[in-house]
């Protein structure tokens, strides 16, 4: 069975930082393709990050957000640096087998229950 937990959101001011991570059972970060995406109220839910045989971002976060997993504790984290208040979302941890990665969410299956990232003016 597949968890994907998040942690790490918060409400912070324009300009601080946050660490998100998702704690992984039942898939393996190492060898399993591993991303990020958001979702803003009354917004479709986008990608923001992903990790496989190399990273890629959108174009927004592009410079100030990282990707980064820890194989041995089968986690994978999202730095975001120099938040705006356009970052506010629910961000979701996602996981898809092998090592290719999609940028639409449908080419996901596996998700956590998201976690809440506020950023105020």
């Amino acid at each position: 069975q597949v968890h994907l937990v998040e942690s790490g959101g918060g409400l912070v001011q324009a300009g601080d930082s946050l660490r998100l991570s998702c704690a992984a059972s039942g898939r393996t970060v190492s060898s399993d393709a591993m991303g990020w995406f958001r979702q803003a109220p009354g917004k479709e839910r986008e990608f923001v990050a992903a990790i496989a045989w190399t990273t890629n971002y959108a174009d927004s976060v592009k410079g100030r957000f990282t990707i980064s997993r820890d194989n041995a504790k089968n986690t994978v984290f999202l730095q975001m640096n120099s938040l705006k208040p356009e970052d506010t979302a629910v961000y979701y941890c996602a996981s898809r087998t092998g090592m290719v990665v999609s940028t639409s969410y449908l080419g996901w299956p596996y998700w956590g229950q998201g976690t809440q990232v506020t950023v105020s003016t």
